[in-house]
């Protein structure tokens, strides 16, 4: 019997909406957490503008589409060429910079509300967008493994056993969660899996509850104010290249997966201004930039649920522990080898959306043309 289907706009029953939104918010957390990480500033300020941005997505998208806003990997690179240069003003020259791409995203949004999207559909056909959307998920894989310990680099030189098992334990349950589970359990399958890689890792002995020891039970997130300098401004603007792409790939693929065309309902105009006007608030304030997230879009592929309700109570939840410090720190014990086990099978659920965007416009390799286009797009993305 297929699993019952709960649509974009659909209410959800009280004892369902806490644990499916439990489970957005544990899908996007290692990801989103590690962008401020690696920038070294406060978590908190990020989990809170992940919530506000996500809110902000559903109310100007009139609630038509899902997505959870977590922080974007596309402006690492260009962050830390800023954050390197001592003739900039560090991270919050950074900030600067998110604030402008943010509003240049949000003349971008103004101009396809003005000449709509018949363009993507010349600038980027079935046969190029279809290797784009898969590579995206291809990507992050590398990703998810390297988080989990599992691939030899110069900060791993080693691979630690308890890692692999952690991560085959997690991946383990996600998938035979996914299609053996049925009734209450199987619309959880990705939060049931997070609960065995914990207690798996609990077993293993790799996880620390220092943290939680040392967190307040009350904080206030730290904020800061953007320094507009046009150093930084030139070097982080390049960016919203890779952003306007993605978040394009995004919407197709959720479209897919929840049966309507949202780049024409609510429009991509709507979709992409609510993603880049998170961008510029988050800067703003002192966080890192926002984007639709892979990880949450596998969550609905996974469990048929695209309710909006669920993605606000993420949010909801979000905004919440940004200002309890010791359940924001409980979270984060969760060791990556868990989390990467479960990014892991979101990511390949993305690239196999990818695949299915080629096979739904019947996309014709026999005509040199789309074969070309394919390698070429595969091929330079690999």
């Amino acid at each position: 019997m297929p699993r019952k289907i709960i649509q974009v706009q659909d209410k959800v029953p009280l004892s369902l909406w806490a644990p499916l939104s439990l489970q957005h918010l544990f899908a996007m957390f290692g990801a989103s957490v590690l962008v401020p990480i690696l920038f070294k500033v406060d978590p908190a300020v990020i989990l809170l503008m992940n919530g506000i941005a996500t809110l902000l997505f559903i109310f100007i998208t009139k609630g038509k589409a899902p997505a959870f806003l977590g922080s974007s990997f596309a402006f690492l690179a260009p962050t830390f060429v800023v954050l390197s240069n001592s003739a900039l003003s560090g991270y919050q020259a950074a900030l600067g910079g998110f604030v402008a791409v943010g509003v240049v995203g949000m003349l971008v949004a103004a101009l396809i509300w003005k000449f709509g999207i018949k363009w993507i559909d010349i600038l980027l056909p079935a046969a190029a967008m279809g290797p784009v959307v898969a590579l995206i998920g291809m990507e992050l894989a590398s990703t998810a493994a390297n988080g989990a310990g599992l691939l030899v680099t110069a900060s791993n030189p080693v691979i630690n056993p308890a890692n692999v098992w952690v991560f085959l334990i997690t991946l383990g349950f996600a998938v035979f969660g996914s299609v053996c589970f049925r009734r209450f359990f199987s619309v959880i399958p990705i939060l049931i899996a997070i609960v065995a890689g914990y207690i798996a890792s609990l077993c293993f002995g790799i996880v620390d509850f220092k943290p939680v020891m040392d967190a307040p039970w009350f904080r206030i997130p730290t904020f800061q104010t953007p320094v507009f300098q046009w150093g930084a401004i030139g070097t982080i603007l390049p960016a919203i290249l890779v952003v306007i792409t993605e978040h394009i790939g995004h919407q197709i693929v959720t479209s897919k997966i929840v049966g309507k065309d949202l780049l024409k309902d609510p429009g991509l105009h709507r979709s992409l201004f609510a993603d880049f006007f998170s961008t510029a608030l988050s800067g703003l304030v002192g966080s890192v930039p926002t984007t639709t997230y892979g990880e949450n879009i596998g969550v609905m592929a996974i469990t048929r649920v695209y309710s909006v309700r669920v993605i606000g109570g993420a949010a909801v939840i979000s905004i919440a522990i940004a200002f309890i410090g010791k359940i924001s720190a409980f979270i984060s014990t969760i060791p990556w080898a868990a989390i990467g086990g479960i990014s892991f099978l979101l990511y390949g659920m993305i690239a196999a959306a990818g695949i299915r965007v080629m096979v739904d416009a019947k996309v014709d390799f026999s005509r040199s043309r789309n074969l070309v286009l394919t390698a070429v797009v595969f091929i330079t993305g690999l």
